[in-house]
């Protein structure tokens, strides 16, 4: 996994990390609005959100950071359904791109989740052409 910068922030003011430590003990309903549209968190989500702010509402300094996932050759091809050997050559051709650690390839997850996508988007049109078999 690749570590992605992270964000500190300072513990809020005494006085906001009352009032936040005291809205999220009184409250279940964790709604979030970004620019005035109610996003629904999954429960992992709010989760993190809710700790993450209990832990502003204490007046502590806060990190935020994120890994991305990277998988072998063998885990991106097993994902993607094909053979471990045939994506190598598709890294060696740049088609998917991949990092080395040491001599070792590895492929972030994202990068497999947009090859799978075009894919998806490059079978659509022929198998929409073909004839259904009763």
């Amino acid at each position: 996994m690749a570590l992605i910068a992270p964000r500190v922030t300072a513990g809020l003011p005494a006085d906001d990390a009352l009032n936040l430590a005291r809205s999220l003990r009184d409250s279940n309903d964790i709604t979030v609005f970004v620019d005035g549209t109610v996003h629904r968190l999954t429960p992992q989500a709010r989760d993190a959100v809710v700790d993450l702010l209990a832990r502003l509402g204490r007046g502590e300094a806060v990190t935020v950071s994120s890994v991305e996932e990277v998988l072998t050759t063998s885990q991106a091809a097993e994902l993607a359904g094909i053979s471990h050997t045939y994506l190598r050559n598709m890294t060696d051709r740049g088609e998917i791109p991949v990092e080395y650690r040491g001599t070792h390839r590895r492929i972030r997850l994202a990068a497999i989740m947009a090859w799978l996508d075009r894919q998806k988007k490059l079978d659509g049109p022929e198998q929409a052409e073909q004839p259904e078999q009763a």
